[in-house]
């Protein structure tokens, strides 16, 4: 029998001799961890050194895209983590099973309850961390789709600092900005960030608002904050034009945050406010031609960008039959995920959630009911068969739906340098000039004590890999489709 801890005992019974909830939390998090890895392109994980092997450690993040955060979060810190959840989400009988076989602790919200009372669930997690365990809490509260953090909520620091007290090992706080490229499409990209932890013992003064001010410092430093969502497209554009060709997600995120943060202390000065008008209209320009500005800083000939084309559809003809044995299955969640999941939630912040939760429920239904009607009609080797194959023609799907974007961008593209021939050649001389005025303006005004990211000489301003050339376009068809 498996001992439990009182934070877990409010949860799940022990007594069932089959229940084990540290091979139910691990199968769960590889199953949750496989959904990520399907439903988004990359999921690029940085500062995991800051992220204690051993010890209690809350976990603070971000969190702008519902259920997925939490989820990043469980399946990249390699920590067994459990989570704060609101309790009406503990309702339904399939998400309170997953819930708490994961070992959420549920939280009761004055927005759901007249009366709260959540003395239970504070010792719960107060179990958890003195033990020497994990908990997640979004000091935000609800999810929100908005241009900054929220107003932080004392309750982390409230439990980091309680928690403390009741123990004599000292409580580290990790904070995770989680910053999604395309928050809510299918095949997009996201970046996991954990920052240095703030340390919390006993000697702590008994400040919550003093120590959740210092989280609220730590969680910006992670993320993008700007007053309005025109302003953070504005400095996109302009951090577009400063960057380097080929980028990762961490430094793409640090420079659109470092624009955001300093933007504010000089958004008057004279040059800065010519160089937001001509930024944006450029990129006014842009989409009145349909093209990026990737796209026209690479200035690829009508053949270099038919031969990619070509190289796509080699690719397709390749994957395309491995796609055959499971397409009936594949296509249907995928058609309606993206056709229903707007119209089933009104928020945004919410809508890839709905799409994961749909297609995750729809495919997995779909391949218990093949593999039970081979076993029942074939015989068990049909159906470990159907149990191999199908997750591999998933994955060839998924690979020629990305090429198949590909295909359709470089057509695009193709299309457009012979129709507009020559405004596509001006507005490239008109991208020469804004890249040296946004240079000169940066290295103008930026902090002396801040380290430019990209120098102007930086190598990689002149080399791009394959897989950042895909990544581009991918990320721009999401940019045409969103």
């Amino acid at each position: 029998m498996v001992r439990c801890s009182h934070a877990c005992a409010r949860r799940v019974s022990c007594s069932s001799p089959w229940y084990d909830e540290h091979v139910a939390y691990r199968v769960l998090a590889w199953f949750l961890r496989v959904v990520t890895r399907v439903f988004f392109r990359q999921v690029e994980v940085a500062g995991l050194e800051h992220v204690p092997a051993t010890g209690p450690v809350l976990f603070v993040g971000n969190h702008p895209n519902s259920l997925i955060d939490p989820i990043l979060i469980i399946t990249s810190c390699g920590r067994k983590v459990h989570f704060a959840a609101k309790d009406t989400l503990f309702k339904g009988w399939i998400m309170r099973n997953v819930l708490r076989g994961l070992g959420a602790v549920p939280i009761k919200r004055r927005d759901d309850h007249a009366q709260i009372n959540n003395d239970a669930a504070f010792d719960a997690m107060f179990a958890v961390l003195g033990e020497g365990g994990a908990i997640g809490i979004f000091p935000e509260g609800l999810s929100h789709d908005e241009s900054q953090l929220a107003r932080l909520k004392t309750g982390a620091a409230r439990l980091a600092i309680g928690g403390a007290k009741r123990s004599s090992t000292p409580i580290h706080i990790v904070p995770c900005g989680l910053t999604f490229i395309h928050p809510k499409r299918f095949r997009s990209r996201v970046l996991v960030q954990y920052g240095p932890p703030i340390e919390v013992d006993a000697s702590t003064p008994d400040d919550a608002r003093a120590l959740t001010d210092e989280i609220d410092g730590a969680l910006r430093r992670l993320t993008i904050n700007a007053p309005d969502w025109d302003t953070v497209r504005a400095l996109d554009v302009v951090r577009r034009l400063y960057q380097p060709q080929e980028i990762s997600i961490e430094d793409r995120v640090e420079l659109s945050r470092r624009f955001n943060a300093y933007y504010g202390a000089v958004a008057n000065e004279p040059r800065v406010i010519r160089l937001m008008l001509r930024a944006r209209a450029y990129q006014l320009q842009l989409d009145e031609l349909g093209i990026t500005d990737r796209e026209l800083a690479r200035d690829l000939s009508k053949l270099e960008v038919a031969a990619r084309i070509v190289r796509h559809l080699v690719l397709v003809a390749f994957w395309l039959p491995l796609t055959v044995p499971g397409a009936p299955l594949h296509l249907p969640p995928l058609a309606f995920a993206r056709l229903a999941s707007g119209t089933l939630t009104p928020r945004k912040d919410v809508i890839a959630t709905t799409k994961m939760l749909i297609g995750m429920s729809l495919v997995v239904v779909a391949y218990a009911a093949t593999a039970a009607i081979l076993w029942w009609k074939a015989g068990f080797w049909w159906a470990l068969a159907a149990a191999i194959i199908l997750p591999a023609s998933g994955w060839a799907t998924l690979r020629v739906l990305d090429r198949l974007r590909l295909v359709r961008r470089g057509l695009g593209v193709l299309f457009r340098r012979l129709r507009f021939r020559r405004e596509v050649i001006g507005l490239r001389h008109e991208r020469d000039e804004l890249v040296e005025e946004v240079v000169a303006t940066v290295n103008a005004i930026k902090p002396a004590d801040l380290p430019a990211l990209f120098p102007p000489d930086h190598p990689d301003r002149f080399e791009e890999s394959g897989a950042a050339r895909s990544n581009a376009d991918l990320d721009a068809e999401l940019d045409k489709d969103a």
